[in-house]
């Protein structure tokens, strides 16, 4: 069986991962998720995917000779604006605020290395969430939930952001930070199926 790596601490992709019974190892990257303000958002969503992925390789040196890496980024668009994750209450009310009452983009750029056969795949999924009018009240008494901090947007699709989100267009899991459908298509490039329950 194949070594397969997720190039992520995000307790969402690693749940989502891990239904299709896979065994794979957790390497969190240690890239800085910055944003070019000059590329559209898909581009940066594929560029991060791709540096995590990239970074988490040479990391692992030897011990990832034949691997499969995978790796996400998740990017939360509106009004021509990136919204990353927030880093405090004030940014987190501010990201909401602007969210409230109106449909957003969500971009997931996904990144696939496969030693094995020298290959790297990178696309990303795209998904349209509408968000509930929000009061400041409510904002505040989400914001207290803590949810909205480590994630991009500031809100949890699966948590009690579901509570605020009125309807999605386009993949859910996508929301949730790993298009599934997605990264499977792309398995199947390299000859793998998560039908299989194995890589």
């Amino acid at each position: 069986m194949k070594k397969v790596v997720l190039a992520s601490s995000s307790p969402r992709r690693i749940e989502l991962l891990k239904q299709f019974g896979i065994k794979f190892d957790i390497v969190p990257s240690n890239v800085d998720e910055i944003i070019d303000p000059d590329l559209p958002p898909e581009k940066n969503a594929m560029n991060l995917a791709k540096k995590k992925a990239e970074e988490v390789f040479r990391r692992l040196g030897e011990s990832a000779k034949d691997s499969l890496i995978i790796s996400a980024d998740t990017i939360v668009f509106i009004e021509g604006t990136i919204l990353g994750k927030p880093s405090n209450e004030e940014e987190a009310f501010y990201m909401l605020k602007k969210i409230s009452a109106k449909r957003h983009t969500v971009f997931t750029g996904v990144c696939i290395i496969d030693d094995s056969c020298r290959q790297i795949l990178v696309d990303f999924e795209k998904s349209y969430v509408y968000i509930k009018q929000m009061s400041d009240e409510e904002i505040l008494r989400y914001i207290k939930t803590g949810e909205p901090f480590d994630k991009a947007g500031a809100y949890a699709i699966q948590g009690f952001g579901s509570l605020i989100v009125e309807k999605v267009e386009g993949c859910f899991y996508n929301v949730v930070g790993l298009p599934l459908y997605k990264l499977n298509t792309m398995l199947q490039k390299l000859g793998y199926d998560l039908m299989k329950g194995e890589l």
